[in-house]
């Protein structure tokens, strides 16, 4: 009996056939050029590290999503990166600690964790990302959130979106004109989580319901939010808000949920969200957040966005013609060849029996003239 479990691939794991990675890499190139022309400085860090760095360099990091292991040389434990961004404030924090703030730098590569996200199964990701080092401004965060809609307008995503939040926001409104103990301030976050008002007053949030309502497209929410009565504690969140939308412009449909917190376990004041039309999911996240540097130096702050373009990779893969490609029969002029393949892509004949039509090309070499299969 053959064994056909030797050719399966884990859950959640899949390859990236031709197609699919001519794709991928005409996306991760116009991706890269638009974070390139904006001063981003490219690095490349390695796929693997101690677990305790890729942990403990901002807050709210995982471990327990990360595949790990021992490593025999140093027998300290190791894990896979699940995210870049903390390998790149490792980078900033150490090897580049001495560079001039604010810091542009930007990476590529793939990441991978134990379980998917929530009813996603995928457990491997490319992700490309940006992250400025140094500042947490609303100049920053403007910056930061104009890029990213670039890169992926950039890369062909169409109907972009971003939904800002405030992260830390229960927190701050907790410890100051709404308090609020610690049990009820966690029973406060997780009726937030659900939009359920019920158990929002249940929990002794009536304060925050309106809240619960300051969602949706951004003028209008931020309305909604003005109203709430904190003494004047969100003038300077809603100005920051009307800055950053005002630098994004014409180029993306702007919305805003205050309360949102998943996926930004390690952001601070500000985290966005980017949709796309035609695409499932998210395909970006980013915001405001510190890095820690060594034992006793103040964390440093920093604003970035990583970007998870599979769902665009495989949608444009999917619409896609075939790419041109030249046949060479045998015999051919090797001279003649060269010179086309300033032009095109060519395939030679190894032996009589190779099809044109056979080996999926779009045109061939007839007595030295390109003509259509």
């Amino acid at each position: 009996m053959n064994d056909t479990t030797r050719d399966l691939l884990p859950e959640g794991l899949e390859d990236r056939l031709p197609q699919a990675t001519a794709a991928a890499t005409r996306i991760t190139r116009a991706i890269m050029d638009v974070m390139d022309a904006h001063g981003y400085d490219r690095v490349q860090p390695p796929s693997i590290e101690f677990e305790q760095s890729l942990a403990s360099r901002m807050a709210g990091i995982q471990s327990r999503r990360m595949f790990r292991f021992v490593d025999p040389a140093s027998l300290r434990m190791m894990a896979m990166r699940s995210d870049v961004t903390p390998q790149v404030g490792r980078i900033a924090a150490t090897r580049m600690a001495a560079q001039a703030r604010p810091l542009r730098l930007c990476y590529n590569g793939q990441v991978l964790t134990i379980k998917g996200d929530g009813l996603d199964p995928v457990r491997e990701r490319l992700q490309l990302g940006a992250e400025l080092i140094g500042s947490d401004s609303v100049a920053a965060a403007a910056e930061v959130v104009a890029v990213a809609v670039e890169a992926l307008a950039a890369a062909g995503a169409q109907g972009i979106s971003v939904d800002f939040t405030m992260p830390d926001l229960i927190d701050d409104l907790a410890a100051g004109p709404l308090p609020l103990s610690p049990e009820a301030r966690d029973a406060v976050r997780a009726a937030l989580d659900s939009k359920d008002a019920g158990a929002l007053a249940a929990a002794g949030g009536q304060a925050y319901l309106p809240l619960l309502y300051a969602t949706g497209p951004l003028d209008s929410a931020i309305e909604r939010l003005s109203a709430l009565d904190v003494g004047g504690m969100l003038d300077d969140r809603i100005a920051a808000l009307r800055l950053i939308a005002a630098r994004v412009g014409d180029a993306a449909r702007l919305t805003l949920d205050p309360t949102e917190r998943h996926g930004f376990e390690y952001q601070s004041w500000f985290g966005f969200t980017i949709f796309a039309d035609g695409l499932r999911g998210y395909v970006g996240r980013g915001g405001t957040y510190r890095i820690l540097g060594p034992a006793g130096a103040a964390p440093e702050p920093a604003t970035g966005f990583s970007l998870y373009p599979d769902p665009l990779i495989a949608a444009l893969a999917a619409q896609e013609a075939p790419r041109p490609l030249l046949f060479l029969p045998l015999g051919h002029d090797a001279a003649v060849a060269a010179a086309l393949r300033a032009e095109w892509r060519t395939v030679a004949a190894l032996s009589e029996s190779d099809d044109a039509v056979a080996l999926g090309c779009t045109h061939q070499l007839v007595a030295g003239a390109v003509q259509e299969v």
